[in-house]
């Protein structure tokens, strides 16, 4: 059997390096991204760039997509899969969302063409390292054509074979990351400003019970420095969330501190902006306190 074809298309944060481990294990690529200078260094590793993600879409067996909203997802796949394209299977990279998947998957239907979910979770490190936890959900014949790709990612969690599932883990996921960065700035905050210092606070933490990713992981490296670069944008978490907060409501599941977190990103996102690192959660409580947590 020849070696599939693989499109990939978005090639931002996590979707650049992705693209470009799956071309250092020898597959060939066609890429494609809005901007051109995000292609550059897939074709200068040799993968051939499309004009649009149609011309990706109508040259390769299996595509995947790394898009950073569900509306751009729905409208690059639905708007350029159709009677004859060549693409048998859409692998989404994306947190775009149960719903989303649910749309895209039946519309994708008709044309013979499955659908998997894959959002990923590890930030760009785990990106560029291959150490993301991978979850996918999605027919199972899909799947096993898109498994040996998705294991240059990291880690592969199966969650079934209902559009949507894995989009469902990782929106918890992500609430549970926004939620750390939210209780761990308050709490580092009441310590400054009592008098201790951060890199003690956080040492008393992290050999303790209230240790988290954001504790051992971000405010080390993105908070205590005053970098704000952990890699993540207010408005991505921001989106991330609300989704998550208005898919448990739409369940019947409540959501009383992930409501919460959802409004403390709305803060973030309108007083440092969608662009601004997520870890500026920390900014917005340090401002209300007059203290900074630095190291």
């Amino acid at each position: 059997m020849a070696t599939p074809k693989i499109g990939f298309i978005g090639l931002g944060r996590m979707g650049g390096p992705m693209s470009l481990r799956l071309i250092s294990a020898g597959f060939d690529l066609a890429v494609f991204d809005t901007n051109s200078d995000a292609q550059a260094p897939q074709k200068n590793a040799g993968a051939a760039v499309g004009s649009s993600p149609k011309d990706v879409f109508d040259s390769v067996d299996l595509a995947f997509v790394s898009l950073p909203t569900p509306d751009i997802v729905e409208k690059v796949v639905l708007g350029n899969i159709g009677q004859g394209s060549r693409v048998k299977t859409v692998v989404d990279l994306s947190t775009s969302g149960p719903g989303m998947a649910t749309r895209v998957s039946r519309g994708l239907e008709p044309y013979g063409v499955g659908w998997i979910d894959a959002p990923v979770s590890g930030g760009i490190a785990g990106a560029k390292n291959g150490t993301l936890a991978v979850m996918a959900s999605g027919p199972r014949a899909s799947f096993e054509l898109a498994e040996p790709l998705l294991k240059n990612f990291g880690k592969i969690f199966f969650v079934g074979e209902k559009a949507g599932l894995a989009q469902v883990a990782k929106l918890g996921n992500n609430l549970l990351a926004a939620a750390a960065m939210v209780i761990s700035s308050e709490a580092l905050v009441m310590g400054v400003k009592a008098g201790i210092d951060p890199k003690i606070m956080l040492d008393i933490i992290n050999a303790g019970s209230g240790r988290n990713s954001a504790t051992q992981d971000k405010f080390p490296r993105s908070i205590l420095p005053g970098t704000f670069d952990f890699g993540f944008a207010t408005g991505l978490s921001y989106k991330d969330v609300r989704m998550c907060v208005d898919e448990a409501e739409s369940m019947g599941v409540p959501m009383v501190v992930g409501a919460a977190v959802r409004q403390m990103l709305a803060v973030t996102n309108a007083k440092f902006g969608p662009t601004s690192d997520f870890t500026s959660i920390t900014r917005v409580v340090e401002e209300w306190a007059g203290v900074k947590v630095r190291g």
